[in-house]
Formats: C-alpha cells, structure tokens, sequence
C-alpha cells in the first residue's frame, strides 16, 4: 500500500534531498549544541538573540508573573481574544502609523490567509517569483488568477501589468521585502511607483527585516519613508523579535476583510497569550535598545556581499551542498542545505543568516571554509 512513499523516499535519499528532524538538544543565542558538539549556529532566524537568552526569559517572567495564561483554548472570533490581544494589534497599527492590525498565529498562516482571502474572482494577484512557499501557496488556494513575475524585475512586472491589469477588478501586487533565501531586497519604491500607475493594493512581507531595518526595526519600508504607500505589512514574531506569531497592518477595511475572510485565521485556536504578551514586551522595551547592533550585523553582511543579513552561498548541486554542511560542521559550524523546492533546481546552498552575536572573523571563515570545499 505504500509502495510510491517508499520509492519516493528512496528517490530523495538517493539524490541528497532527503530531510530528517535535527536533534537538538540546547541552544542559546550563539550556539547550538548538536550531535555532542558545541557549534557556532549560522542557521537560526534569532536575529536579536532574544529566543533563547535566559537574562531575558527570566526579566520577561519576572515582569509577567502569572499574568497570561499558556493556552487561549479557543479562536480569536469565538473566546480566544484577551485584552493583550489587542494590546498587542493596537501597539502595532500605532507604531506603522496603520488603522489596524491582525494577529496570526505564524508568518505561513498569516501569508497564506491573506494571499488565498484578498483576491476573489475576477481578481488577480502579481507576485515576484522568488516569494516565500507559503505566499505561493496562499495563491494556489485563491479563487484569483496569478501571475509571476522574474525576481526582482521590475520591467517584467510592469509589461504584466499593462497587458493583463485591465482584465481584473482587483490587481494586488505582493512581494517579500528582504528575500528568505536570497538576502537581496526588493525595488519598494518602484513597487509603489506601479501600484499608484496601474492602480493595485500593495502588499509587502516583511518578515525578515521587521526587528532588524530601520530606526525603530520597524522594517525596509521605515528605512525608504514609503510606510504610508503600502497598503498591508506583513511581519513576524518568530524571527528577530525571537517570539512565536505574526501581523498584518493596514486599512482598517482590509483587516475587517481578514477577519471574515482569511481561513487561517479564522480557524486557528488564538496564540498562547503568554507568546503575545512577550512579543509585546520584547517590542517596547528590548529592541530600541538594539540600533548599534543591528546596524552592525547589517554592516559585516555587507561586507560580504548582501544586502542584508541573510548570505546565500550558492553551490548548485545538492550533493555538493551537503558535503559542505559536514566540512563546516567538522570546523564547528551549524548550517543546513537549502535544496528545492525551498530554492530553483541547480542553485542548492547554505543559507547563512548572521545574528548580533557572531562576529566578523567568524563569518568569513565559515565562507572561506565552503570555497575551499567546492
């Protein structure tokens, strides 16, 4: 009866695409501690540090006490909404300067609720094709008719734009802001010049830069001044803030649209109220304190030739890649291979994503390691 799973395993064991559950068994905001070894983590999207720092679990604890319970039992639209809830959607349409916010329960079911629910029949979504899984996938479950665009490609964008825009009712424009698996940042200053030309809502997920871009982290959009254009923001808890949840901020009419359309919502039990309470918390008073940082750690990703944190070493081949996750293992090292369908066919790599605690010495070293290894 299983015979196809079995050959589909067997298929992927037999090309270096195989994927297995880590075990992990501790990390902190530097290390992690794999396979009896302490090794320096390049693969972890704790930016800030703030997932796994005990000072500030304990101050957090102390602050909260037994204040926020650990399970909500129950969705937002039914009993799972708690003043921190809205405390917490309130701070951020305050702080991006929106009408409203939303709280989903991760970055995949805020993407995928928003993607599948704004654009209806007769409607058209045009994404850039380089966009996160779960904003394909948002698409793919969308009454909508989708177009994809050449990464990062503006001309593209805009030659779909003009033969197919006058086709729809809706035209939504959707792009990540700094790109998951390529650290490049996308052209939002011309992504809102179309939006006004042809007309279309804008959205912008801005899950790896919110925590890390801009004065006060807000993301790509507070570093360009262009906030006020777009028209819903999309970020996460899970990265740098180092929480667990996501947002979306924009037109109040749109959230209203959201909380009656968006399955993913709907049809979540609410986050821990406890997870809410520290994001909120690790938001008003732990990341304006880390300016210096951040723009330090953007700083060496510069220096090694990305826009951003995020520094994809591209190696192009799976077996390759994963013979170079052992070699930077071996010199102590955490990395993972990023395979298709996560990346195209032919552009497998390791993905480094650098936090405030890694220095530059120990960046480059690690790249020198795997150039060594091709």
């Amino acid at each position: 009866m299983f015979n196809s799973y079995f050959a589909s395993l067997n298929y992927l064991k037999e090309n270096s695409h195989f994927r297995d559950i880590k075990n992990i068994t501790a990390k902190d905001e530097k290390y992690i501690y794999f396979g009896k070894k302490k090794l320096i983590n390049l693969s972890s999207n704790n930016y800030l540090g703030f997932a796994d720092n005990e000072r500030i679990t304990e101050e957090f604890l102390n602050y909260a006490g037994s204040k926020y319970p650990f399970g909500s039992a129950s969705s937002r639209l039914l009993t799972g909404t708690l003043p921190i809830n809205k405390e917490t959607e309130l701070l951020l349409s305050q702080l991006f300067n929106k009408d409203a916010a939303l709280l989903f329960n991760s970055g995949y079911h805020a993407n995928v609720g928003i993607t599948s629910s704004i654009a209806s029949k007769g409607d058209a979504i045009f994404s850039d094709k380089l966009n996160h899984a779960s904003i394909i996938d948002g698409m793919r479950l969308s009454e909508g008719k989708f177009f994809r665009y050449t990464h990062n490609n503006i001309q593209a964008l805009e030659k779909l734009l003009i033969r197919e825009r006058k086709n729809f009712k809706n035209a939504i424009i959707i792009s990540e802001s700094v790109f998951s698996m390529d650290g490049d940042i996308a052209d939002i200053v011309k992504l809102v010049e179309l939006k006004e030309k042809y007309n279309c809502i804008l959205i912008l997920d801005e899950a790896h830069a919110f925590g890390v871009f801009g004065k006060n982290g807000l993301g790509i959009t507070e570093v360009l001044g262009v906030t006020d254009k777009i028209d819903l923001i999309i970020g996460t808890f899970g990265k740098a803030i180092g929480s667990m949840g996501a947002f979306v901020t924009g037109d109040k009419i749109l959230i209203d649209y959201l909380i009656n359309k968006a399955r993913s919502f709907i049809f979540s039990t609410s986050l821990p109220p406890i997870d809410v309470a520290f994001s909120k918390w690790i938001i008003e008073n732990k990341l304006p304190q880390t300016f210096d940082k951040r723009m330090k750690m953007l700083k060496i990703g510069e220096k090694a030739g990305s826009q951003s944190h995020i520094i994809p070493i591209i190696i192009g081949n799976n077996e390759d890649t994963v013979n170079s996750c052992k070699i930077l293992y071996e010199n102590g090292y955490f990395t993972l291979p990023i395979r298709p369908p996560t990346v195209p066919t032919g552009t497998s790599r390791i993905r480094i994503s650098l936090t405030t605690e890694i220095d530059e010495k120990e960046l480059f070293d690690a790249i020198s390691l795997v150039k060594q290894s091709k």
